[in-house]
């Protein structure tokens, strides 16, 4: 987050001294990345065409996750429900009084009691740091960012005079330093992404007391991703991002470009945890 802070306010002052039309586009984008810290759970239940359900359609969904807010003292968070094939489970909102944890049907029909509690606390464990929140208001400065070098051309920065006016920044500089912004923040976030993740395994661990479920869970999930048709999979890759296993996990791209950690650091996260009596 410091390393984003220090890449973004270097972005910020050569926006604001190239000025004008640029800044003026710079705060309007920016605003809009801004309107999903608080609209991102109508959003994403949009997208992935999911159904908030009550006690009456979902009695043991319901319970399962009031009895784990309680334990983790968080406010009862919506549920829904994703008529998809694919096993998952993702936490949105930007707090926790306004979060929703979604699961698909795949995930409901797929898993046991203890594994769907672990799954379930590594969701509330995302709601109560506030990960969708945090991801999102960190990647506002690289939306901008890539705004300007996808529209580099439109804006006509690509091919633009590389003269300065009145000591401003040209337009020349303003879109390579929105290359470089862009390129180093992806990287941050991917990897500010990938320890959340890890966090939340940890935060599930310890509140189910059972690190073995959640690493059964993510050994069912991962296996059963491969057999689903890629067809199925695209219909929840536009929050994969935000899943307990990303939608297209047999294609993942490894190390620094992964939003998750690899299934083998995790499952060695969860072992070490059982080893050391999930000391905190």
């Amino acid at each position: 987050m410091l390393l984003l802070a220090a890449v973004y306010a270097v972005f910020v002052t050569v926006l604001w001294a190239a000025g004008g039309s640029v800044f003026l586009i710079a705060i309007v984008v920016a605003g809009l990345a801004i309107a999903q810290y608080f609209y991102s759970d109508r959003l994403v239940l949009a997208a992935m065409r999911a159904r908030v359900v009550d006690r009456t359609e979902a009695p043991e969904l319901v319970d399962r996750i009031e009895r784990l807010a309680a334990q983790f003292d968080l406010p009862i968070p919506r549920v829904a429900i994703i008529d998809a094939d694919t096993p998952n489970a993702l936490a949105t909102g930007r707090d926790p009084s306004h979060s929703v944890i979604a699961v698909t049907t795949g995930l409901l029909s797929r898993l046991d009691g203890p594994e769907l509690d672990a799954v379930l606390a590594h969701e509330l464990s995302h709601v109560r740091h506030r990960d969708a929140a945090v991801l999102t208001m960190a990647a506002v400065f690289a939306t901008v960012a890539a705004f300007i070098v996808q529209m580099g051309f439109w804006l006509g920065l690509a091919g633009g005079d590389d003269r300065e006016d009145n000591g401003r920044p040209s337009i020349i500089v303003v879109y390579l330093v929105s290359i470089v912004v862009w390129l180093i923040s992806f990287l941050l976030i991917r990897a500010l992404s990938r320890y959340r993740e890890l966090a939340a395994d940890r935060g599930s661990a310890i509140m189910t007391g059972a690190p073995s479920q959640l690493a059964s869970a993510l050994v069912k999930i991962s296996g059963a991703m491969e057999r689903i048709p890629e067809a199925d999979l695209r219909s929840v890759e536009s929050a994969s991002a935000l899943m307990l296993v990303p939608a297209f996990s047999r294609r993942s791209f490894i190390g620094i470009l992964a939003t998750h950690p690899s299934l083998e650091d995790r499952l060695a996260q969860l072992r070490r945890l059982e080893a050391e009596g999930l000391e905190r």
